[in-house]
């Protein structure tokens, strides 16, 4: 004898509401990687070069 049970369905989905304003969680998250990018990138052009992009002549 076997029974097959279908799986419980919610009643009621939840919708997900972005912010409209202020600080957002996936804005300052691609902002911070970024930043991250762009810093690994500044020191592997110094190694590079061999010298400081950030240097005064």
């Amino acid at each position: 004898m076997s029974t097959t049970t279908q799986p419980l369905q919610p009643s009621l989905v939840p919708r997900r509401q972005l912010p409209r304003f202020g600080f957002h969680t996936h804005c300052e998250l691609t902002n911070g990687r970024a930043a991250m990018l762009g810093f690994i990138a500044l020191l592997a052009v110094e190694i590079w070069l061999g010298h400081g992009l950030l240097v005064w002549p």
